[in-house]
């Protein structure tokens, strides 16, 4: 046993990462969480984009978080990036959780004023958002790795290059409508006409998808190769 232990812990020290986890899954596990959590509060601001469209600033995280899991999913298989995808709800429900807890505790009198009044209108959610942001997150990841996996086939061999662009870049177009589909008929369906608001930020998703997924995930996949193999 103390063997077991002494050459596990070698390993560990050798990789940077915990034993029996290659270092690529280990970084984009972490980058992973940190995405989820900041996604929401980098929602609450509206950006502009050409050809007159606009999108929530969390868009950009929630890019990311697609491309970890398609990377994820070609470097260590479709079941590994579905459990990723299921280990991503609990920093997202703890960010929830304390997000909710911090508002309802009492203001310090001597907060600077315009931070006062700006910490609950940015942080703080109705349940409704709250329950379509976590079921939007669910769906459109497990869908986005569905796809991206199903269009590589039954391969075992690695296929790189434009096809993995290409790939990828369709499987986040298709999850980020599903997203918005999701999360704005949940939010604001009954409260406000959304056709328009549907149409807007499922264009201005889809156009993000093949501008900048194709790259990044090309060079997270690079990247993720370049860990594992500096691991040996």
């Amino acid at each position: 046993m103390t063997t077991e232990v002494s050459a596990a812990s070698a390993a560990a020290s050798a990789t940077g990462s915990p034993a029996g986890l290659q270092r690529s899954l280990f970084v984009f596990t972490v980058l992973y969480g940190g995405m989820v959590c900041i996604a929401g509060v980098l929602g609450a601001k509206q950006v502009t984009l050409p050809f007159g469209l606009a999108v929530e600033a969390g868009i950009f995280p929630f890019l990311l978080l697609v491309v970890l899991s398609s990377a994820v999913a070609e470097l260590h298989g479709r079941e590994t990036a579905n459990r990723l995808v299921r280990f991503g709800f609990i920093p997202l429900v703890t960010a929830i959780a304390l997000i909710y807890l911090v508002i309802q505790l009492p203001t310090d009198p001597s907060m600077y004023e315009p931070a006062k009044e700006a910490f609950p209108v940015i942080l703080g959610q109705s349940w409704r958002l709250m329950g379509a942001g976590i079921v939007a997150y669910g769906v459109s990841q497990f869908l986005n790795v569905y796809i991206f996996s199903r269009l590589r086939g039954e391969a075992t061999e690695a296929r790189g290059g434009l096809w993995l662009a290409g790939r990828a870049a369709i499987a986040s177009a298709i999850s980020q409508i599903v997203d918005t589909l999701i999360f704005i008929t949940i939010s604001f369906y009954g409260v406000r006409e959304i056709g328009d608001l549907l149409l807007g930020q499922a264009a201005a998703k889809v156009l993000l998808s093949f501008v900048l997924v194709p790259f990044l995930i090309t060079g997270f996949v690079m990247l993720g190769r370049r860990l594992d193999a500096q691991a040996h």
